[in-house]
């Protein structure tokens, strides 16, 4: 009985949603253009978002929809410069990292009314946390929050064994790291990439010590909200790491080909490169885990999250584009996803179904969400300078080689994020 209460329950929430969405009639034919990130376009994930359009089509007449895949940085280039020349696509994906500078350009509708529109069961599939990326002020909200990410660390268990490390023993926090590290290094391996060369990698090491209310920036007051001691102290790290490391960057294929051929030891990154990973276990007999990114102490985790959102561009088909991306981020449709493809989505009642939750890979993603910071916050309200991320890079880097002190480089990188945000 219990099972059947459940069923209906789900399928009343499913069909009150697809009557929030029914709302085009056949008559005009609408073509809608669909820009999503290549991962999105290929594989196994094609078939399934083309399967989500089928559906959508099946309910509304005389839609089309074409999904197009680009690269991270053609889709937000594409983005910006279509909404110039007033060709944008009607639906698309980005990242809430560049959502300000979307809204800048003017590639971004307000959908709030359409968002209060829908039934409440649909809304409260999303956790307010969740919504609060997309709303940066009352009564304006410029997406749905739809896939996300946070990062943890693959450990590569060879790599480990050599060094005469337990893999079952959990890395207490940074000097119990650091010690692992030095194990590694006198067993000829590399224990980690260069976490100095992508501000990724900084930020990673940096919320390891830091809270979330000290990373961002104010952009009112055009100051940055990174606090100096702490982040002496992730500059410290990044010293003390950098004789183990390789060389490379967290982003580099040689990275991957370090951890895959045994002589890596740690990776930090998201869960998109599980199945490089896991392939190369199938053919290569690679032995991996994953675990959260150590902290400061054990209390403390290191990590960056941020989500991917769908937005629609203003215009004669906003209604329909927003109809879409309500349909393709609702529960029945994310449970798919993260089924699938073991991808972590936005959708809190498709994450915390056991069906999901059972799901290795889906569990280490929300733990890392769980405590992970924000990747670059706030979200719609200001636009990051570029000199801001490269900053962070260029003085990580120049601590880790001597070149400044923790503590003169942590000031260092607070007045030039300052100077940058009041000149950018």
């Amino acid at each position: 009985m219990k099972t059947s209460r459940l069923w209906l329950a789900t399928n009343l929430m499913a069909l009150a949603v697809a009557a929030a969405l029914g709302s085009a009639r056949a008559g005009e034919p609408v073509t809608l253009e669909y820009w999503v990130y290549s991962d999105f376009a290929q594989g196994d994930a094609l078939k399934l978002q083309q399967t989500f359009i089928e559906e959508f089509k099946k309910t509304h007449p005389g839609v089309t929809i074409n999904i197009t895949g680009k690269g991270d940085d053609d889709l937000t280039t594409g983005e910006v410069t279509s909404a110039a020349s007033g060709t944008l696509p009607d639906v698309f994906m980005n990242g809430v990292d560049v959502g300000a500078t979307l809204v800048q350009a003017g590639a971004l509708k307000n959908v709030y009314a359409d968002w209060m529109a829908m039934p409440k069961a649909y809304r409260d599939q999303f956790s307010p946390d969740t919504i609060a990326t997309c709303t940066p002020k009352p009564e304006t909200m410029y997406c749905i929050p739809y896939t996300g990410f946070g990062t943890f660390m693959y450990r590569n268990l060879a790599v480990l064994k050599a060094a005469g490390i337990d893999p079952s023993a959990p890395i207490k926090d940074w000097a119990d790291w650091l010690a692992q590290m030095q194990k590694i290094k006198a067993a000829g391996k590399f224990a980690i990439p260069d976490e100095t060369q992508v501000w990724q990698s900084v930020a990673e090491i940096y919320s390891g010590v830091a809270g979330p209310n000290d990373w961002g920036a104010d952009f009112a007051a055009k100051k940055t909200k990174v606090d100096p001691a702490k982040f002496a102290l992730a500059l410290k790290m990044l010293k003390d790491m950098k004789p183990y490391t390789s060389g490379t960057s967290r982003n580099d294929q040689a990275t991957k080909d370090l951890f895959i051929s045994n002589q890596l030891a740690f990776h930090i990154v998201g869960p998109w490169l599980n199945p490089t990973y896991e392939e190369a276990a199938k053919q290569s007999g690679l032995k991996y885990d994953y675990v959260l990114v150590p902290g400061a102490t054990a209390a403390q985790h290191g990590g960056i999250k941020g989500y991917e959102f769908i937005g629609v561009a203003p215009g004669k088909n906003a209604k329909v584009a927003f109809e879409f991306a309500a349909y393709v981020t609702e529960k029945n449709q994310m449970l798919r996803w993260a089924k699938l493809l073991s991808r972590f989505n936005a959708n809190d009642a498709a994450m915390s179904d056991p069906s999901v939750t059972s799901l290795s890979l889906m569990k280490m993603t929300k733990d890392a969400v769980d405590n992970a910071h924000f990747n670059m916050p706030p979200y719609f309200v200001g636009a990051f300078p570029a000199c801001y991320r490269q900053t962070l890079i260029d003085k990580a880097a120049a601590v880790a080689d001597g070149d400044l002190s923790p503590e003169d480089g942590a000031k260092d990188v607070v007045d030039s994020l300052d100077k940058c945000l009041s000149e950018g």
